[in-house]
């Protein structure tokens, strides 16, 4: 729903998603693996065409970086405006990602605010470009989404259909499992 919103309220002509083989700032999330993780995105937007997915960072392996990730992207589309979508959770957290001054040059970022986390204050990086996108407020995240696996609780109306299906046929996030 996050992409949806930037997407239309800021005119983009596609949206990548980016799945992260180990996000810096979440060395402990747990996660289930790689080509499930690839396997559930494209379950979830394989019918949407304003979607594309790009396993680069899965592909690269290690740890995430999005000032690599961007680099790869700018040298594949020069001449592209680049924005890079983020939770408004993450503004206050931007001045610790890995050269942030060139990301900053590189591409402009479009935030949502998150239920819990109002965005009040905007970072202080040089050359950094915010667009804030007004879009549905959903309080949901990963941490809850596999808690309500465990729990058996249903995901309806939390992720695509196609995705719990996969979930459901993998058994993913149950106790002791991927």
């Amino acid at each position: 729903m996050a992409a949806q919103d930037a997407y239309e309220q800021h005119g983009l002509d596609r949206i990548i998603l980016v799945p992260a083989a180990q996000a810096p700032l979440k060395p402990n999330d747990m996660q289930s693996a790689l080509a499930d993780r690839l396997a559930m995105l494209q379950a979830a937007t394989e019918w949407d065409h304003r979607f594309e997915i790009s396993d680069y960072e899965l592909r690269k392996g290690g740890i995430s970086y999005t000032i690599d990730s961007v680099r790869h992207f700018r040298a594949c589309y020069p001449h592209d405006h680049l924005y890079w979508i983020i939770g408004g959770d993450q503004l206050p957290k931007l001045h610790l990602w890995q050269d942030i001054v060139e990301l900053a040059q590189l591409i402009e970022f479009i935030f949502l605010e998150r239920p819990g986390h109002p965005v009040r204050e905007h970072p202080d990086i040089p050359g950094l470009r915010l667009l804030r996108c007004d879009g549905h407020l959903l309080a949901i995240n990963s941490t809850e989404l596999r808690n309500r696996v465990r729990r058996q609780l249903s995901l309806d109306y939390f992720v695509p259909h196609k995705a719990i299906v996969y979930i459901k046929e993998k058994h993913l996030y149950l106790e002791n499992h991927g």
